[in-house]
C-alpha cells in the first residue's frame, strides 16, 4: 500500500532514530524482541507517527486507473502491508481508494505476519480458494517481492526508476500508470 498506491513518505532512518532502534535493523522486528513494558512506548509513538502519515497521504501515479482496470477484469483485490489495519484503512479513504477493497482483504501487521513473511498472501489465496501461483503481489520494495517469492505467487515492483532487485521480480513498471499500460495492451 504505502509506497505502491500512495506516494511513499516513511522515512525510517528517522523512525529509526527516534525509536532508538540501529540502523540495520527491521523495525517491527526489532519492536517485536523487546519487553513489552520496553516495546508497548514505542509501538504506540509508531502508530501515532504512522496516523500523521496516513491521514496525510496522496494516491500514487495511475494507482486509481490501475485498480479500475483490475476491477473491471474482474480480479480480486488484497492488501498486504507492514503498517497497522486501521492505518491502512484511513490511509485508503484519505487517497480515494478504499472502494476497491474489502476491509476483511487489508491485511496489517496485527492480521498476518510481517511481510516478507508468506503468511499474508497464503491467507488470501486461501479465502479466495486460488493456488499462491495465481496471485501477483505489487509492491515497490524488495520485501513484497520476497514475500510474493516465498508464498510462490509472481511478484512485480513498481513506483521504482529502476528493477533494483531482478532476481526476485516477475515485472517491473516504472509506476501504476504504466503497469496500467501495459495490461490495457494486452487485451
Amino acid at each position: 500500500m504505502d509506497g505502491t498506491l500512495t506516494i511513499a513518505v516513511h522515512d525510517f532512518a528517522a523512525i529509526r532514530q527516534a525509536l532508538d532502534i540501529p540502523a540495520d535493523d527491521d523495525i517491527l522486528h526489532h519492536l517485536a524482541s523487546l519487553p513489552d513494558a520496553e516495546a508497548a512506548p514505542k509501538r504506540a509513538w509508531l502508530l501515532d507517527h504512522e496516523r500523521e502519515l496516513a491521514c496525510a497521504a496522496r494516491p500514487a501515479e495511475g494507482a486509481r486507473e490501475l485498480l479500475e482496470e483490475l476491477q473491471r477484469r474482474d480480479c480480486r483485490l488484497g492488501v498486504l502491508t507492514r503498517n497497522a489495519h486501521e492505518l491502512a484503512l484511513v490511509t485508503l479513504e484519505a487517497v480515494g481508494l478504499g472502494e476497491f477493497f474489502r476491509p476483511e482483504e487489508i491485511l496489517g501487521r496485527d492480521e498476518a505476519p510481517p511481510k516478507p513473511h508468506p503468511g499474508g498472501l497464503l491467507h488470501l489465496a486461501a479465502r479466495w480458494q486460488v493456488a499462491p501461483q495465481q496471485l501477483v503481489m505489487v509492491g515497490d520494495f524488495r520485501m513484497d517481492l520476497e514475500c510474493a517469492r516465498a508464498a510462490g505467487a509472481r511478484g512485480v515492483l513498481v513506483n521504482t526508476p529502476d528493477n533494483l532487485w531482478p532476481e526476485l521480480a516477475d515485472g517491473h513498471a516504472r509506476d501504476c500508470a504504466e503497469l496500467h499500460r501495459w495490461l490495457e495492451n494486452r487485451d
